[in-house]
């Protein structure tokens, strides 16, 4: 794995204000997926745009863990029915031509 893609979870907590116990606690209820290099944990890179999501659902509106898990597969569920109300809607035009 290159070490390019991947920020120390330290820098990120500085960065965000965060403590080290809450990124523990999104690997706990598998919201993110920590790498651990040398004693050092990281986050790729990837991940960063759903991490800002999870902070700002904690701290602008003050939702606990359990709470952003279900807020976020909620949001995925949403998704999905979407995508899959577009294919039907794509497929229902083909019979109406």
């Amino acid at each position: 794995m290159s070490m390019e893609n991947l920020i120390p979870i330290d820098k990120l907590c500085t960065h965000y204000h965060v403590e080290m116990s809450f990124f523990n606690g999104l690997m706990e209820f598998d919201l993110i997926e920590i790498t651990t290099i040398e004693q050092t944990h990281y986050l790729h890179t990837d991940s960063i745009n759903e991490l800002e999501k999870i902070i700002r659902l904690h701290q602008d509106l003050y939702i606990n863990l359990e709470g952003i898990d279900t807020v976020l597969n909620l949001l995925d569920k949403i998704d999905n029915l979407q995508t899959e109300l577009l294919h039907i809607k794509n497929r229902l035009g083909l019979y109406e031509n």
